[in-house]
């Protein structure tokens, strides 16, 4: 009885495992079909160091008498005070000159340094690296479309066309307002050796709650994909609409940017309007990001408390 009994216990236990696994490979594929959201992507730029033009300590300057001295003093018009002639004197005159032309270039140097922090330098200045987010309401498709467009024609091989692209985004959202509904704002301030890893850990976290990136503009490299004749990607027609539309603005900027933490409508305009007035001179490299990209798909509620949690209503 015993034997019979552990045996039927055992064909039960394996058929309720068989159901259950039948189950949980119908939802998590169902789970899978609503995460799927398409994406758009223009960005470019880089972190290379900015060329500075000064004269090196050791590089010398022209002497008023003619002739180069090291570090900076004509060496001829400053000897004869010391009276020294050949010979030792003359070489322990050299050493005189030579240690008082560091110490006044070394002075100089340090009154005229830059005043935002002593750890500010000409070799590793200042970046601020700041993320600006906008979630609106599936109504805004036109705001769609401004960007499917933007990315096809977007001139972001050089700093100029970048900061226009970057400005056309935050146009864009500005004049959106009454579909504004969630908004956040991530940003830091880093020496430009350690801005890069920081840009790069915003923009692939972004990226990475894509499916697909299904337009790319980056550096001038245009790629597209499942997209029919009129710019669109192809979606399935048993996809439900969401209610949502993400946009998300990165970029790292020379010197400090200071952007207001989004407690409402108006913090929001104030952070679009001062990241979209960034010139191209600051402008290291930007990503504008969003998602969805297809005009028939959008995000919902769901997706934005899993993959959104910052945004704030606005």
């Amino acid at each position: 009885m015993k034997t019979k009994f552990s045996t039927t216990l055992n064909r039960i236990f394996k058929s309720f495992l068989a159901i259950a696994l039948v189950f949980t490979l119908i939802f998590s594929t169902a789970d899978s079909a609503l995460a799927a959201r398409s994406g758009g992507r223009i960005g470019g730029g880089s972190f290379s160091r900015p060329s500075r033009t000064y004269s090196s300590p050791g590089g010398g300057y022209r002497s008023p008498v003619g002739g180069y001295g090291g570090g900076g003093i004509g060496f001829p018009f400053l000897i004869p005070f010391f009276g020294f002639g050949g010979g030792f004197g003359g070489l322990f005159s050299i050493f005189i000159v030579i240690a008082i032309a560091n110490f006044l270039i070394k002075t100089l140097r340090g009154v005229t340094s830059p005043e935002e922090g002593e750890s500010v330098s000409y070799r590793d200045p200042k970046v601020s690296v700041a993320q600006v987010q906008v979630g609106l309401y599936a109504q805004a498709r036109d705001l769609q479309t401004e960007l499917n467009s933007l990315a096809l024609k977007a001139d972001t091989g050089t700093a100029s066309g970048r900061a226009m692209v970057l400005q056309e985004a935050t146009l864009a959202l500005l004049r959106h307002p009454e579909y504004w509904h969630y908004g956040s704002v991530e940003g830091s301030q880093t020496a430009l050796s350690s801005a890069e890893a920081k840009f790069n850990q915003l923009a692939l976290g972004e990226r990475s709650k894509f499916t697909s990136e299904t337009i790319s503009n980056v550096n001038s490299n245009l790629r597209q994909n499942n997209l029919n004749s009129s710019g669109e990607i192809v979606v399935s027609e048993t996809q439900d609409p969401g209610e949502y539309i993400i946009v998300t603005l990165v970029v790292g900027v020379e010197g400090k940017l200071d952007l207001p933490k989004i407690n409402g409508s108006g913090d929001m305009e104030k952070a679009l309007r001062q990241i979209g007035g960034v010139g191209s001179d600051r402008l290291l490299a930007m990503e504008i990001l969003w998602t969805p990209q297809a005009i028939e798909d959008s995000l919902t509620s769901d997706d934005i408390m899993a993959h959104y949690p910052n945004l704030k209503l606005v």
